[in-house]
């Protein structure tokens, strides 16, 4: 049997990485996995004050293009992106979306309040649950403001990186906005991902947590990607020799793939 397939992963394109899209793709021909989405970051209009968050889409097209015939025969690239949301920007993110023939798009938050979570300036000045409030508000905010997206990534990203981390941190706590958010992404179609970079934090759960994933379970979802967020090779299918289970005992029985944008439902 083959690895779970990947749908989560970025490269050189990403302004967080430095990993040749090559590598990325050996890793994933050495783990036997059949299919590998390549799924770099382009968050348009993000703070100014740090590090460019977009790429060059034709180059990216003509480079990954030129990547899936070379290794046609060994592993089929699906060519996807990670699309900041955020609510009131310039940059037109449908027609984005709409301009290239991309597999799959992931939509996420990276930024809130001007700033992004990452930095411990963002927790300055207030509690860590206020900060978390604030971030889970916009993440609403953002998904209801865009449709140009499959699944909504990394949901509670935000504990990667507080003062506490998750040590705090429950659905229970924010279920009014965790609800509310679930419900508007089944009612419109969209699915979640199970993003195992919260394993690689350290976090001892994927994002979504489990108690996350069983309630959009339970409210009757059923779109459920998997993500790595691998920047470096040695993070691609991270932990995903666990997650079957996991999700299985959140009452899973298949995942979910994209290609041209429609989804297929594979076994766990």
């Amino acid at each position: 049997m083959s690895i779970y397939i990947d749908s989560h992963l970025h490269t050189s394109f990403s302004a967080d990485s430095d990993t040749d899209p090559r590598l990325q793709i050996e890793q994933a021909i050495s783990l036997g996995m059949p299919v590998l989405y390549i799924t770099d970051h382009q968050d348009f209009d993000g703070p100014p004050d740090i590090m460019d968050f977009t790429f060059d889409t034709k180059t990216y097209w003509k480079t990954l293009l030129q990547l899936k015939e070379e290794y046609h025969d060994k592993i089929e690239i699906r060519i996807g992106v990670e699309l900041g949301l955020q609510a009131d920007i310039p940059t037109n993110l449908t027609a984005y979306a709409a301009s290239w023939p991309f597999d799959f798009i992931i939509g996420s938050t990276h930024f809130c309040d001007g700033m992004d979570p990452y930095y411990p300036e963002f927790y300055e000045g207030r509690s860590e649950e206020a900060a978390y409030r604030s971030y889970f508000g916009q993440e609403l905010k953002n998904l209801a403001a865009w449709n140009c997206f499959d699944v909504a990534g990394h949901l509670d990203y935000i504990v990667r990186y507080g003062p506490n981390k998750n040590a705090f941190y429950s659905y229970r706590k924010y279920q009014d906005i965790f609800d509310e958010i679930l419900k508007g992404l089944i009612e419109r179609g969209k699915g979640i991902e199970c993003n195992t970079a919260g394993f690689k934090a350290g976090l001892g759960h994927p994002h979504p947590t489990e108690e996350f994933l069983k309630r959009y379970r339970t409210l009757g979802g059923e779109i459920l990607t998997l993500g790595s967020d691998a920047h470096r090779p040695e993070h691609v299918a991270f932990h995903f020799d666990h997650i079957g289970e996991l999700l299985k005992s959140c009452g899973f029985r298949y995942y979910t793939v994209f290609k041209n944008r429609k989804p297929e439902f594979l076994p766990l």
